[in-house]
């Protein structure tokens, strides 16, 4: 019997615009494949008056409009409908959790057993009652703010979805990206081997496959160290990984 796939689900009253993830790219081609399924749940189709409202005034007065709980309750209703498996809510919200690398392996590792909704808001945000009671988790990708949770939705599952198994061509593609040992990508090169005047790295020709190896870890050990140092303070560094580092005369910072 052939294994399910994951299935994710999208509420969002802009359905053509997350369609895309499934259309382009690694992630169209994991969903022509069949290794993942899309569904896409418009709330306006479970609203209870002709015109399709989803939104209202908020209480206590204020700018923008409010995403009502009932609408949004109806519209998850149908969706675990959809589902034939357990089903974990996430919404996209600024309050959200950070998402980040981990996360996105969480989640991937969770789709093998149950099946993800991801809530896609607009306007001033959710009715916090059906944060409360229909939610699991909120999600944020990062502290600022954007028109509506679709892109944010769209980038969630990008990251999730590559992180399947056979969705990238090479197995190891993943576990060399940046995040995926807690450090930054290192520098990559291809041809021509002198462009403007800049050569490749002549380890990168030796094919000496240790010091190559050896460089690319320094490397993005460094890279690390430069740009993103609060990540390198938090990673497991081997004794190897801080020989590198004094062999670069780089200093680790401080605790």
């Amino acid at each position: 019997m052939l294994k399910q796939p994951p299935r994710f689900t999208v509420v969002t009253l802009f359905p053509e615009l997350v369609e895309g993830i499934a259309q382009w790219g690694v992630t169209g081609r994991a969903f022509e494949r069949g290794l993942c399924q899309l569904a896409l749940y418009n709330p306006r189709d479970y609203a209870d008056d002709r015109h399709g409202t989803v939104d209202d005034r908020p209480y206590g007065g204020g700018p923008g409009m409010v995403m009502q709980a009932p609408v949004l309750d109806r519209t998850v209703a149908a969706a675990r409908e959809g589902c034939s498996r357990p089903v974990t809510v996430l919404a996209l919200t600024p309050q959200g959790r950070r998402f980040d690398d981990n996360m996105a392996r969480e989640f991937a590792g969770l789709s093998e057993q149950r099946d993800l909704v991801l809530i896609a808001g607009r306007y001033e945000g959710f009715d916090e009652r059906f944060i409360a009671e229909s939610v699991d988790a909120e999600v944020s990708v990062g502290d600022f703010v954007v028109s509506g949770g679709e892109l944010p939705a769209m980038l969630v599952l990008d990251a999730i979805i590559r992180l399947l198994p056979d969705v990238l061509g090479h197995h190891a593609s993943a576990q060399e990206d940046s995040f995926a040992e807690g450090l930054l990508d290192y520098p990559h090169y291809t041809r021509p081997e002198v462009y403007r005047g800049q050569s490749v790295p002549s380890v990168l020709l030796s094919g000496n496959h240790k010091a190559i190896a050896e460089w690319r870890r320094a490397q993005s050990l460094h890279r690390t160290l430069l740009r993103r140092p609060d990540l390198l303070t938090a990673a497991e560094l081997s004794g190897e990984d801080k020989a590198l580092l004094a062999a670069w005369q780089l200093a680790l910072p401080e605790d």
